[in-house]
């Protein structure tokens, strides 16, 4: 037997008197929010030894009248009506909460919590609960119920006449919207494809999410026959009809931290060798990059972001970028990362549009109108976005990637939907040279055709090379060859017990701290928040001005201020790995290595030898400027003195007086073509194009 409404009475009398009277002093200042929220596991699977609560699982629509009856029958010491308002039930035990994937028959008409990702959300709108006719003949008003999509007529009015007009102001109607919850991504195994659902929200529950949010939804499940109009299939869509929505802010708190998992993260952190551990457990199973997994590492705990007095933001997340030749295990480590992340989303150049990295506007199949579907970047937010031969993608879908690296956020204009999404995510690409290898002598910027603007975002470019080197090829041999031999030889033996070779085998290529235990290590380390030490800050501040002093009079710029912005985020996640509250100068130093290899690797101009970040992310060093400007200003005068032109041997003449090599001029006469600097109104000869 179901409990009687008297009963929730009690049951809201003595655990929410507090709620109750602050839920009634709301109705008495006008406000709409009529909503009791329940905590199930705290309140109500203790009360009565749990029946209301077992009561509410396997009856709820029985259940949820009870409760709305019993709570509008609670006294308050406003003495205002509490009729109308709901109670809503959230933190259901896990026991009920199921997954998208394993909803099956048997969980109809029952009240189970499900969790993911918002993928798409219609506007509010009100729907009629009980529509307000008017007849034609003797304008008598008629109420009619409504519990279906379609709205319903009345059959006929008291005079006979069955001409009815629908009046919208008299009718009684609830505001709804319908959002679809996908599967975590990271939670797929292979093959499989992500599941959703429709959840139904009306009332308090409409217009408080977003696509991309992390959320835990209360409610029943609904089932509606599969079809259009008249014709109706046996087979059923599933739905959720919300009761409750918990807003999963940070997903740094989806983890469960015991004070075991405590103690053992405090003593890692406070071991000596902690950033060696932390680099052999990102990818053990590839050999050598020591410098490429700590930088990974670092980008897992991630920087501190800030919010300044005047309302400008900057991000704490790491964006690096992997340049390399074939085989040399880029999409291995984009592959790992995707695996121990807390939270990530993998995908690759080819198969991606910027829609799918944005956001997609698609037509509701209900109701015609477009919504917004959230993409990779969306889904990524508060994790990493991994994104693999980034160079295959098409021009105008790398542009999706600008806003989101630096601003961290999505604009979206489509379909007549004005958004802007959060993308707050690290992003770690790879890509590969166009002419197949990597050629130190010519710039990045030229060999993966990446934009100056996206580059410039990344904050360490790692090149990875496969150069041979006897000694080093004999321990990646062995290192593989190993590799090869264990998987063969856990195949002979997954059936018996491990034989002590094995073992052996075994523990030279296992992380050195247990995956499960280091996801739970970086989701404690991102509540640090570390400040920088004074030590740190001269530190930081002399090397940025140290090489920025090296820029003499006309000669090439070293370092910006988007490098020192780096250094910085970096050295928080330093000091987060260590789980210090303080930015140190070891940090400081750490990190400085790093940024200081990646720019011997990117930004050397190979003719001077000397830094030049111009190089690096316009592929044109300073000293190329030079020349192409001079270059011009003989095409120039020349043309001032030929009427036809400037001869292209006359130009090479006077750039060898210049200083300039023949075969350096040639090089820039066919650039300034190739850019529409320059072009040949008859062969051999030079014209500057003007702008009109």
């Amino acid at each position: 037997m179901i409990s009687c409404p008297e009963v929730w009475r009690d049951f809201f009398e003595k655990y929410y008197s507090e709620e109750i009277n602050n839920l009634a002093f709301r109705i008495k200042n006008g406000e709409n929010k009529r909503a009791l929220y329940v905590n199930f596991i705290e309140d109500l699977s203790v009360f009565q030894e749990g029946k209301l609560g077992e009561e509410l699982v396997e009856y709820p629509d029985e259940v949820l009248v009870h409760a709305e009856k019993g709570l509008a029958q609670s006294t308050n010491i406003y003495g205002v009506s509490l009729e109308g308002c709901k109670p809503r039930f959230q933190n259901l035990p896990s026991t009920k909460r199921i997954l998208i994937r394993d909803l099956r028959s048997s969980h109809l008409s029952k009240f189970i919590a499900i969790e993911g990702i918002v993928r798409k959300v219609t506007e509010v709108r009100p729907r009629v609960i009980s529509a307000a006719f008017r007849c034609s003949n003797c304008k008598n008003i008629v109420y009619v119920a409504q519990d279906d999509s379609t709205l319903r007529y009345p059959y006929e009015c008291r005079c006979g006449s069955k001409k009815f007009q629908l009046v919208p102001e008299k009718s009684i109607s609830v505001d709804s919207q319908r959002v679809k919850i996908q599967e975590y991504p990271e939670n797929l195994r292979g093959g499989e494809q992500p599941q959703s659902i429709d959840v139904i929200l009306e009332g308090d529950l409409t217009g408080i999410i977003n696509p991309g949010d992390r959320v835990i939804v209360n409610g029943i499940v609904r089932a509606k026959p599969r079809g259009f109009q008249q014709r109706l299939l046996t087979h059923m869509d599933l739905f959720i009809e919300g009761n409750s929505i918990e807003m999963l802010q940070q997903e740094y708190e989806e983890f469960e931290i015991t004070e075991k998992d405590k103690e053992e993260i405090i003593k890692l952190a406070n071991s000596d060798d902690i950033y060696e551990k932390v680099v052999n457990t990102i990818a053990p199973s590839i050999y050598g990059h020591e410098d490429i997994k700590l930088a990974i590492a670092l980008q897992l705990f991630g920087g501190v972001p800030k919010k300044l007095p005047d309302g400008t933001e900057i991000r704490g997340d790491i964006h690096i970028l992997l340049v390399g030749d074939p085989g040399v295990a880029k999409s291995q480590l984009l592959k790992y990362v995707h695996r121990i992340a807390p939270r990530s989303v993998y995908t690759t150049g080819k198969g991606t549009t910027s829609a799918g990295l944005t956001a997609t506007a698609v037509r509701d199949e209900i109701d015609g109108r477009w919504t917004l579907e959230a993409g990779a970047l969306v889904l990524a937010d508060k994790g990493v976005a991994l994104v693999d031969e980034i160079d295959k993608m098409r021009k105008e879908d790398r542009s999706a990637l600008h806003e989101a690296l630096e601003q961290q956020t999505i604009s979206v204009a489509k379909a007549g939907i004005n958004a802007i999404l959060k993308a707050r995510c690290a992003l770690l690409a790879a890509a590969n040279p166009k002419l197949g290898r990597f050629d130190r002598y010519s710039p990045i910027a030229e060999q993966i055709e990446l934009s100056p603007t996206l580059l410039s975002r990344f904050d360490l470019i790692f090149v990875m090379t496969d150069e041979p080197g006897e000694e080093r090829d004999q321990k990646l041999a062995s290192h593989i060859l190993n590799m090869h031999q264990l998987g063969e030889m856990l195949e002979k033996f997954k059936d018996s017990n491990l034989k002590e070779e094995l073992k052996v085998k075994i523990s030279k290529i296992e992380p050195a701290i247990d995956p499960e235990l280091f996801r739970k290590y970086i989701a404690y380390a991102r509540n640090i928040y570390p400040i920088l030490s004074e030590e740190a800050k001269k530190r930081i501040e002399s090397f940025y001005v140290s090489l920025r002093s090296k820029a003499k009079e006309n000669s090439p710029v070293p370092i910006t201020a988007r490098q020192l912005e780096s250094i910085v985020r970096l050295a928080e996640a330093s000091a987060r790995v260590r789980l210090s509250e303080t930015i140190t100068a070891e940090d400081v130093d750490r990190v400085i290595g790093i940024v200081k290899r990646c720019l011997a690797q990117i930004a050397v101009d190979p003719e001077t030898g000397e830094w030049d970040i111009d190089y690096a992310y316009t592929g044109t060093s300073k000293r190329q400027r030079d020349r192409i400007f001079t270059i011009k200003k003989i095409i120039e005068e020349l043309e001032e003195l030929n009427e036809n032109g400037a001869p292209e041997e006359e130009i090479i003449k006077k750039a060898q007086e210049a200083g300039i090599e023949e075969s350096k001029t040639r090089e820039i006469l066919s650039k300034l073509k190739l850019m529409g600097e320059a072009y040949c109104p008859k062969y051999g000869v030079y014209r500057v194009a003007k702008l009109k």
